[in-house]
């Protein structure tokens, strides 16, 4: 069948993965303005992802006071805004592609494939998304915040489907198996693809599919192999 979409997850697919001890900094770096142990700081931040990443929380601000609360800190508003700057220059670190990210990118949609972004991911990444260059080069995104729900709920991917126009069994799915999603992927009919490049085993994330029984890719150039016998990819007219 052919392919006419290309799903990409956000974090360590287009982006190079996160070790622990750069969560661990980051987390350091928005508790001190908050007067927080960086550990007290840090177990605040995993215990609520749940909670961020399906945006119950409201953004960025509401919810470093809600959780500096459950940590035993009543911040002033300096405090809490020096926080959350602190917090908005790591998370913008993370937001930097992979080497071979926008040559992919730009070159599935030279040849005439729609491409999409499908991310659990915080308030950090929605408010900054307009700014970064990824935004140039995909036609969608879906982003957990936003939509209340996480992977592998079936909802997301018909979702962004949907803004590509592209039936499910139509699009391949990429990602490094975080939250579940390449089941979620494939349980609605996507072609589902593990990226499991240099630095997979580094990466710091939740729920992974570590045992990922499907096929899987080492660059995120391999995927221009998978789709150039495809007839999507033809020169357009």
């Amino acid at each position: 069948m052919p392919i006419t979409a290309v799903i990409f997850d956000f974090f360590g697919t287009l982006t190079p993965s996160t070790p622990t001890h750069v969560w661990d900094d980051h987390a350091a770096r928005s508790a001190a303005p908050l007067g927080i142990p960086a550990r007290t700081w840090r177990a605040a931040l995993d215990t609520s992802f749940l909670e961020r990443a399906t945006g119950s929380l409201g953004d960025l601000a509401a919810t470093f006071r809600t959780l500096a609360l459950r940590s035993g800190a009543d911040p002033s508003d300096e405090a809490l805004a020096a926080a959350c700057a602190a917090r908005t220059a790591a998370q913008r670190e993370l937001f930097v592609l992979r080497d071979d990210a926008a040559a992919t990118l730009t070159a599935l949609r030279a040849r005439g494939l729609r491409v999409g972004v499908l991310s659990d991911c915080t308030a950090e990444l929605a408010e900054t998304w307009p700014q970064l260059p990824v935004a140039d080069l995909v036609d969608a995104r879906v982003l957990s915040c936003e939509e209340g729900r996480r992977k592998p709920d079936p909802r997301l991917f018909h979702l962004i489907a949907g803004h590509l126009e592209a039936a499910p069994q139509d699009c391949l799915y990429i990602g490094d198996g975080g939250g579940d999603e390449l089941t979620g992927a494939s349980d609605c009919g996507m072609r589902a693809f593990m990226l499991r490049a240099a630095d997979w085993a580094d990466n710091d994330a939740h729920a992974r599919e570590d045992d990922w029984p499907g096929p899987a890719l080492s660059t995120l150039t391999e995927v221009l192999t998978l789709v150039e016998t495809s007839p999507a990819v033809a020169d357009p007219v």
